[in-house]
């Protein structure tokens, strides 16, 4: 169990914990605020606050950027028709191109283009190794979800379960 002090308070974090996610599925299963707050001896003030500290804002557009993806087409057509408004998926073999076939200049350029076309969105979805998806959320100042495939580097398209970013996509909505 993990302790904090606090002047001359011994806190339980492992306590603090539980009763928040105590609050949480409370809430999720559709108690009202004051509900929960009546159920668990706490102030429905305190419910609304913790619940402001974590939200993520519905509306918004939403970009999905991904590499390396195996189905990436199977996955487009999906995101389309769930109204996405900024796709970006490569294949390994297109991501090697990408850099292979640019100078380091223009490489860098085109980069810093993907990276400004991306930050207009309100919630952005990355796809890609532990290492990748860090840097990347790093660099976004929107609501950034991440999903990671594997650990970097990844030398082969890995498939998507086109319902996993669907999830995510309806969480936001």
């Amino acid at each position: 169990m993990d302790y904090a002090r606090i002047g001359e308070k011994v806190i339980s974090i492992e306590r603090i914990h539980n009763k928040i996610n105590e609050i949480l599925e409370l809430r999720c299963k559709g108690y009202s605020q004051q509900e929960v707050a009546k159920i668990l001896d706490i102030d429905r003030t305190f419910i609304s606050r913790l619940e402001s500290i974590g939200e993520i804002r519905k509306g918004g557009g939403i970009a999905v950027v991904g590499f390396p993806i195996q189905n990436k087409e199977e996955l487009e057509e999906k995101l389309k028709k769930a109204g996405v408004d900024y796709i970006l998926f490569m294949t390994e073999e297109e991501r090697n191109n990408f850099v292979k076939n640019q100078s380091g200049q223009n490489l860098f350029n085109s980069v810093l283009e993907l990276i400004a076309e991306v930050r207009k969105y309100k919630h952005c979805i990355i796809i890609g190794s532990n290492k990748r998806t860090k840097i990347m959320a790093t660099l976004l100042d929107c609501h950034v979800y991440t999903i990671d495939i594997g650990e970097s580097p990844i030398k082969q398209d890995v498939y998507i379960d086109p319902e996993r970013i669907l999830e995510i996509i309806s969480m936001i909505r």
